[in-house]
């Protein structure tokens, strides 16, 4: 018996020496963390320098932003002329040539195109369903007259959601293809 009681004891010490080392991994997993101005730092050396403050809570993640171009101010490109193959990777500022944009038309225009069809579904699927604000009642809504009503009311608003799509992509449409009176 003397030898399972010294096991307990044992093992006892154990799991409270890692029950203890564990409640102390949270302090040890992150330095001080240090604000000044926007920036935010853990080298004390700098922190001082500097004279920020201690941020006291929770830990911090601090994700790096994209780096600003240096050349934005110049009309000179950061890079040679771009080609059609990388055209989606151009920056908002550059030019590009006439045939990559005609073609990024010709990709809007179908898209457009193919999002009109389905909303034109959408929309013979809506009215059908609406039936001119006399669908047929359903299930409870013989004796539930409020529910048949909301329903109503609820399809009404998909129809007139519906319409307004259709008439959207045809105003974007109008506008690609250059027509007059497309707002």
């Amino acid at each position: 018996m003397p030898a399972r009681q010294t096991l307990l004891k044992s093992s006892r010490l154990a799991c409270l020496a890692l029950l203890c080392s564990a409640t102390q991994l949270p302090a040890l997993a992150q330095d001080r963390i240090y604000r000044c101005g926007n920036e935010y730092t853990n080298n004390a050396q700098v922190a001082k320098s500097r004279g920020c403050t201690v941020i006291d809570g929770g830990n911090i993640t601090v994700i790096e932003g994209p780096k600003p171009n240096p050349n934005a101010n110049n009309n000179t490109p950061s890079r040679p002329a771009a080609s059609p193959g990388n055209a989606p990777a151009e920056r908002s500022g550059e030019r590009i040539d006439s045939a990559a944009q005609r073609a990024r038309d010709s990709d809007a225009r179908a898209i457009l195109q193919n999002e009109l069809r389905r909303a034109e579904a959408r929309l013979a699927e809506a009215r059908t369903a609406y039936a001119n604000g006399e669908p047929e009642k359903q299930g409870i809504e013989g004796r539930n007259h409020q529910r048949y009503l909301d329903r109503v009311a609820e399809l009404k608003a998909a129809l007139t959601r519906a319409e307004n799509d259709v008439a959207g992509l045809q105003r974007e449409l109008a506008r690609l293809n250059g027509q007059p009176g497309g707002r």
